[in-house]
């Protein structure tokens, strides 16, 4: 038995735990720290360097200035009457007000719950009022979007030079000076470890989106397992320029880019949103060392011939996450970035979110082609048969399981989902389909979860259902998801119209488009005259899923 693989008999259980734990050695980590105060644990030794850097106009911020403008921003924020575990909403595209606001609204105890800036009112207004936030900190252009929620005591603040009347400015919260007014000193606020402070939404392995409850001992954890000690799973330093062109509404981006670099005291860029010319420009001019993305941005990239025209040698590893690279992405991608490394990681928001496994070519123990790298350290991992529930050893496929300080705490007021999703030892159901092989690397062979991913954008098919069975032509609906290869999976539908009903198919598309984001609205509607469901009601969606590889296989051979 390797040291890596633990075995536990527990004689009150017939099975045996096979656990699974990473090569690297466990590590001290400060998990009874407040995240702000770990995150600036080590600020005197680069007060002065870059911290942030707006791409689109070049403003630099030092270190001591985002430490000392988020602390005078959470001064003003409690000014507004922000509270101690009160949610401010951030409905902002990826700016240095976006971070400034995060850190703010964590430092004085109060929860962030982030949103999609292209989201509908609709899809707005149901996170708002999910998460009872208070405020929602936004740029004037998205103001339509939120106003009506004033109307439920929601304030709303404008980070731009444009303040609408019903609004208020971003200046005002950086009036209060930090030698003036410690926040978190003045009102005696005692943040604890189990303190919720970040609140993205997620649909978990199925159903809805549903608010997953970060904790500062779950980020800190999760930022720990990442970047710090000997051998780190991500190799930053402080002569690291980190891109940050994926969207800081989502985990990924602000944990593993934004929070590890700042852990370590690199250099992050700041680019609003993906456009790939401005985005290798951008890699030359700043000398970009380390680029996160996901896969629908590696295949823009291995397509673009514009790579030619730039000077991308400064760019020594590249890490993906999201959804999993195939080989020949791999070594198309490897081709663009000769000096890079290339490395995968996998996880889902629950999970702190890229706390799962992480591998790296530059790593002591480099990942293989298709695998997602080893256990993150501080962390155990095991592999569930389906039918039994007995864990399983290397090289058999189950569910996979995690357990460790930096999975969420539960779902948001869904105490029976939370205890569906995490079992009363501690393991986090992840739905997903994997193995461990004989090297400690992990493999996801298929998703047990429901959710369609959309250029790495979780699509909930019970949200689309939802919209769709609500209209009065349609009977009744199951959407899945089908291959797509830029968008890698897209939404279809499959529609039983109502008695006497002649819906079109561009009808129920302008009818789901109307009301969500544009990566869940439906790419296809197949009519059908009934849904196959279990006894139980359960939608057969592997049913589906096989009807439509049919379908397609029969007009690919026509």
């Amino acid at each position: 038995m390797s040291p890596q693989e633990v075995i536990i008999n527990d004689q009150k259980q017939r099975s045996i735990d096979v656990i699974f734990r990473s090569k690297l050695p466990d590590i001290f980590i400060p998990s009874h720290l407040p995240l702000n105060d770990y995150i600036f644990e080590n600020i005197s030794e680069f007060a002065a360097k870059p911290c942030l850097v707006n791409g689109p106009t070049g403003e630099t911020y030092s270190y001591a200035d985002v430490h000392a403008t988020s602390r005078k921003i959470a001064a003003g924020l409690q000014k507004l009457g922000v509270k101690q575990h009160d949610v401010v909403m951030l409905l902002l595209p990826n700016s240095p007000e976006l971070v400034f606001t995060f850190l703010a609204v964590s430092f004085i105890g109060a929860i962030t719950t982030a949103v999609n800036p292209f989201f509908t009112p609709a899809e707005i207004s149901k996170q708002s009022k999910a998460s009872a936030a208070k405020l929602i900190v936004t740029e004037s252009r998205y103001v339509d979007k939120v106003k009506t929620l004033q109307n439920d005591g929601v304030s709303i603040l404008c980070t731009d030079d444009v303040i609408p009347e019903c609004c208020l400015g971003f200046s005002e919260l950086t009036q209060y000076g930090e030698e003036e007014h410690n926040p978190r000193v003045n009102l005696k606020i005692k943040i604890s470890p189990d303190d919720v402070v970040a609140l993205p939404y997620s649909s978990g392995t199925t159903g809805l989106p549903k608010g997953v409850m970060l904790t500062h001992k779950g980020l800190v954890t999760s930022v720990a397992q990442q970047v710090d000690g000997e051998n780190p799973n991500i190799y930053f330093d402080r002569e690291d320029v980190v891109l940050c062109v994926l969207p800081m509404f989502h985990m990924f981006a602000l944990n593993t880019i934004v929070l590890c670099s700042l852990r370590v005291g690199a250099t992050v860029l700041i680019m609003r949103k993906f456009e790939i010319g401005l985005m290798l420009e951008q890699i030359q001019r700043y000398k970009v060392t380390v680029a996160m993305v996901v896969p629908p941005i590696v295949l823009a990239i291995v397509k673009s011939q514009e790579t030619e025209k730039y000077d991308l040698s400064s760019v020594r590893i590249i890490k993906s996450g999201a959804a999993p690279l195939g080989k020949e992405l791999e070594d198309a991608i490897s081709a663009k970035f000769p000096n890079a490394k290339l490395g995968q990681g996998c996880g889902m928001t629950e999970t702190g979110p890229i706390a799962m496994s992480l591998g790296f070519a530059k790593h002591p123990f480099p990942f293989k082609s298709g695998g997602c790298g080893t256990v993150v350290r501080n962390a155990e991992i095991k592999i569930v048969d389906l039918d039994t529930g007995d864990s399983l050893p290397r090289n058999k496929s189950g569910e996979i399981y995690i357990r460790g300080h930096q999975i969420m705490k539960g779902y948001l007021n869904d105490p029976v989902t939370t205890a569906s999703t995490i079992d009363k030892d501690g393991w986090l159901h992840t739905g997903d389909f994997g193995f461990i092989d004989d090297d400690d690397e992990l493999f996801i062979v298929d998703r047990l979860k429901e959710l369609i991913k959309y250029k790495g954008f979780q699509v909930a098919p019970a949200e689309l259902e939802s919209l769709l069975i609500a209209h009065p032509h349609i009977n009744d609906v199951a959407v899945v998801a089908m291959k797509e290869q830029d968008a890698g999976e897209v939404p279809v539908a499959f529609v039983v119209r109502s008695k006497d009903s002649n819906i079109s198919e561009e009808e129920i598309i302008q009818f789901v488009s109307k009301q969500v984001v544009f990566y869940k609205r439906i790419s296809t509607v197949f009519f059908t005259d009934s849904i196959p469901k279990a006894p139980s009601g359960k939608i057969l969606r592997k049913d589906l899923r096989a009807r439509l590889a049919n379908r397609l296989m029969k007009e690919h051979l026509q």
